[in-house]
């Protein structure tokens, strides 16, 4: 089965992009919820290159790495990746109001479906807060 999570951003796609494809951004965002946050996190983005984060509670009492090998990439338009078995999608959709990032991934077997989409979405909603928060503001313009 198929989860299917977005959100729309109001930024450029370009800094979309590379606050989704750069391990410092990486590390920035990528957690479900305040008590988790990304330690490491590497990206080779190229077909055949991999990716990794990893994510650990902050009170130490767990984590968990995740990794994959992306299977295409289009810049500032799509990225594919295989990790474990699994397949991951993941569209970036400029429109009038900012850019929808979608992501498709196949569900796992051991967590329920609702508990996964929540946790994808709420990693994804944290995710453009911080695309956002990056903006310069009206003021920083020339």
């Amino acid at each position: 089965m198929k989860i299917t999570v977005e959100t729309t951003i109001h930024a450029p796609v370009a800094d979309v992009w590379r606050a989704w494809t750069t391990p410092d951004d990486i590390k920035q965002w990528n957690a479900a919820s305040d008590d988790w946050h990304t330690t490491q996190a590497s990206v080779d983005l190229r077909v055949g290159g991999g990716f990794s984060s990893r994510m650990e509670a902050r009170d130490g009492s767990m984590g968990f790495d995740f990794a994959g090998t992306y299977t295409a990439v289009v810049i500032h338009e799509r990225l594919e990746a295989v990790f474990g078995d699994r397949t991951l999608r993941v569209d970036f959709i400029p429109g009038d109001h900012g850019v929808t990032v979608r992501e498709t991934f196949d569900a796992e077997t051991t967590h329920p479906i609702e508990q996964q989409q929540a946790g994808w979405q709420a990693i994804l909603d944290r995710f453009a807060r911080h695309v956002e928060s990056q903006a310069p503001s009206p003021s920083d313009l020339p």
